[in-house]
């Protein structure tokens, strides 16, 4: 038995949820390679339509959703963090088409790849030398957290902000 139930379903049994666990975390570190929902299903032990439902169902988001939020995540610490050209960038994220790529990221991040590194670019002249998971300074002061090493990064980023209408 388990949670008090006469039978213990796919749903709720904690193997399955270890099983999606294991193909999310295929797709983590496969999201580069051209992947379908089969690949992640076959790591999870399931029907493509079983899998996609229990995976949306325990994870709040689809396969398609979660790689896309993956490869979006990546793209935009590329474009940030390196002089890559957007080309070359779309491709080490796992896409093979540059408009479908600039559109999903001008839909998730507001701008095109190349609009959203220039405006970053230009409003934080200094965004490279912040630490790789950047945290706004005055969030930090207000909860307390801002570590010295942290507080003085953070303030030196600050001094350099510098608004421009667009």
């Amino acid at each position: 038995m388990f949670g008090g139930d006469m039978h213990e379903t796919a749903e709720t049994a904690p193997d399955t949820y270890d099983l999606l666990e294991r193909s999310r975390e295929f797709l983590a570190a496969a999201y580069q390679a051209p992947l379908t929902l089969e690949d992640a299903a076959r790591h999870a032990c399931m029907s493509p339509f079983h899998f996609h439902r229990l995976f949306s169902r325990a994870f709040g988001e689809t396969p398609h959703a979660y790689l896309t939020r993956l490869r979006m995540e990546r793209a935009r610490q590329l474009l940030l963090g390196t002089d890559l050209p957007v080309t070359e960038i779309c491709l080490e994220v796992g896409y093979s088409s540059l408009g479908t790529f600039s559109r999903r990221f001008h839909e998730r991040f507001g701008r095109p790849p190349s609009d959203y590194r220039q405006r970053a670019r230009r409003y934080f002249p200094g965004f490279r030398s912040l630490p790789a998971r950047f945290v706004p300074t005055c969030f930090l002061r207000a909860w307390g957290t801002l570590p010295e090493t942290e507080r003085k990064i953070g303030e030196a980023a600050a001094g350099t902000l510098v608004l421009r209408s667009a």
